[in-house]
């Protein structure tokens, strides 16, 4: 059931978000639109364009999230390869979307901090060169 759930949301994401689609759902609009002087822009002729899109887009959220869950997963596997092939690296990052909120921002003001530290050297590096470059000023 999943596998084939997963085929069928992949293959409708493809279309849904496709030129085509889009194209196709404008026209419709239109159509509708331009429907509304014969149907005196009655309350059913509203109803229809309001049904439809809602059922529409209650059945594409689920695709799309399934979508994105999937592609997520994919990019976490693939950074967690890295991560776990680099040397350096620190394994703890691992799995990191699994962490609580409290543990993500103490990650997050660590990075910050190390951002700022390496900046820091840089500029000096920068200064340093530039003094360098112009030993009268």
């Amino acid at each position: 059931m999943n596998d084939l759930f997963h085929k069928v949301a992949q293959r409708i994401s493809i279309i849904v978000g496709s030129p085509l689609a889009f194209a196709s759902a404008f026209a419709v609009i239109v159509i509708w639109a331009l429907s509304g002087v014969y149907f005196d822009y009655s309350d059913t002729w509203q109803l229809v364009i309001n049904t439809g899109t809602s059922v529409l887009t209650f059945l594409i959220i689920f695709l799309v999230q399934n979508t994105q869950n999937r592609d997520a997963k994919a990019i976490h596997l693939k950074l967690d390869e890295l991560i776990r092939s680099t040397k350096r690296a620190r394994n703890q990052l691992l799995d990191v979307e699994d962490m609580s909120d409290s543990d993500l921002l103490g990650l997050h003001n660590e990075f910050l901090a190390l951002r700022e530290k390496t900046q820091k050297i840089l500029e000096k590096r920068t200064a340093k060169k530039i003094k360098d470059l112009n030993p009268h000023s």
